[in-house]
């Protein structure tokens, strides 16, 4: 008889789980990626796969829940580093470039979520929509801390470098982004 299973044991399994499905969800598409792939990668059975989320849209939005924590939490670390307002949110675009830079950078996690499951999924839909408005209320406490009204335009252009990055596989565009937030901020 197997022995029985510990919570510990359960949060490392969840965790193996999670770290395989966004690797490959990330990597692949979540769409080009089946449940016997996620198996594998995880070196769990599907029976306890599905203890832990009954079907793929659960498993979907637990990873693009548990990565919303890691990146804006990664993301905050850094600006926060930055006593000075105005460089604060520039150092937005720094973390940007870093990130686009990275090996395997694929574009935004939760807009390829979208793009892929967002008008089938209203479970998925509302974890992209989740995580763009926590995201908007961050980098909108960093703008306004600046005394300059540029939140919306600073946003579309967090957005458009991450979407262009993520086309184009060039960090580029942060740079580019940085230097139109700059302007929009005025001299410090």
């Amino acid at each position: 008889m197997p022995a029985p299973l510990t919570e510990e044991r359960d949060r490392l399994d969840r965790a193996a789980l999670l770290d395989a499905a966004e690797r490959l969800f990330y990597e692949r598409g979540i769409q080009a990626v089946g449940m016997d792939e996620v198996r594998a990668a995880s070196t769990l059975s599907l029976k306890r796969i599905y203890r832990f989320f009954p079907g793929k849209e659960d498993l979907v939005v637990a990873m693009l829940r548990r990565r919303d924590q890691r990146w804006r939490d990664s993301l905050a670390t850094f600006v926060e580093r930055v006593s000075d307002p105005r460089e604060r949110v520039l150092a937005v675009f720094d973390w940007l470039a870093e990130w686009f830079a990275e090996p395997g950078f694929r574009g935004c996690a939760w807009i390829n979520a979208h793009g892929e499951l967002g008008s089938s999924s209203a479970a998925v839909l509302a974890e992209v929509r989740a995580h763009k408005q926590a995201f908007h209320d961050q980098l909108a406490e960093w703008v306004r801390a600046t005394g300059v009204a540029v939140v919306e335009p600073v946003f579309l252009l967090v957005e458009g470098a991450v979407v262009t990055a993520g086309i184009n596989g060039d960090p580029s565009p942060a740079h580019h982004a940085r230097t139109a937030a700059a302007a929009l901020l005025g001299k410090p």
